[in-house]
């Protein structure tokens, strides 16, 4: 059984008169311990296909399962609950509260979800050794980079040990240099606690280090690169195949469940 399954997820907005189909029959995979980059333009709806999987947002229609639970099922607080202890999230801005330290700002999650810091001395060792945060931890977010706030923001997200690690385009508001270092560190922060990593970017070099890609065009998701490491077809080769295999795009009158 896939760690996370996403089953034809569909998620429209209403613009005016127009429907708008931000998320189009996507379904896509993860199996345990992988890493799974989503890429496409700007507005094609990739952070939003994030987000549903992540239960941060509903879709239309369509199923997501994590760890075999319909997650879309899920009344918001059993939601709330099953977030705290499967997923972790990291966006493209840090999110810290400024009036709290780096440590306080870790620990958050620990505090929503009920459970005390002394047990998770270990575990937070480990954390701030693999993300180099061990001289940060009593500073303020003014008082830390770009860089370690968001070394910051990836140790909240998982100091709940979660399964699965959604990242919205985590080293967008970093420079080159940065963001290469943060990727090194997720990658080893991921190794160390062994969960699946599922991530939206639009920098190619960073997918390239995923076991498989996705690209999201006008709402409608393909598989890029397997497995195997092996491009199926260049970009346009593969939006042209795909767009043959799906002649029609979902519309609020012909959704399934309408």
């Amino acid at each position: 059984m896939p760690i996370l399954e996403a089953i034809d997820i569909i998620k429209q907005y209403k613009q005016y008169d127009t429907v708008v189909n931000a998320v189009n029959r996507a379904s896509f995979k993860a199996e345990d311990g992988e890493f799974v980059a989503i890429i496409g333009a700007s507005g094609s709806g990739k952070s939003t296909l994030l987000h549903i999987c992540a239960g941060l947002d509903k879709p239309n229609y369509g199923t997501v399962k994590i760890r075999g639970t319909d997650i879309t099922k899920l009344n918001p607080d059993q939601l709330g609950r099953f977030r705290g202890q499967f997923t972790g999230m990291v966006f493209q801005k840090h999110n810290l509260i400024p009036q709290l330290t780096a440590l306080e700002n870790i620990l958050i999650p620990t505090i929503m979800c009920d459970r005390p810091a002394f047990s998770y001395e270990e575990h937070i060792k480990k954390l701030i050794k693999t993300l180099r945060l061990e001289d940060r931890l009593h500073h303020l977010p003014s008082e830390l980079s770009g860089g370690q706030q968001q070394r910051v923001a990836i140790a909240r997200a998982m100091i709940n040990r979660p399964q699965v690690l959604f990242c919205d385009e985590p080293t967008g508001n970093l420079d080159r240099k940065n963001a290469d270092e943060v990727l090194e560190l997720l990658l080893d922060t991921k190794a160390v606690i062994g969960q699946t990593l599922i991530m939206v970017t639009h920098d190619m070099s960073i997918a390239d280090r995923a076991d498989k890609i996705y690209m999201m065009d006008d709402g409608q998701l393909y598989l890029f690169k397997d497995k195997q490491g092996f491009y199926r077809n260049s970009f346009a080769e593969e939006m042209k195949r795909a767009k043959k295999m799906n002649e029609y795009v979902i519309t609020a009158d012909s959704r399934p469940d309408a």
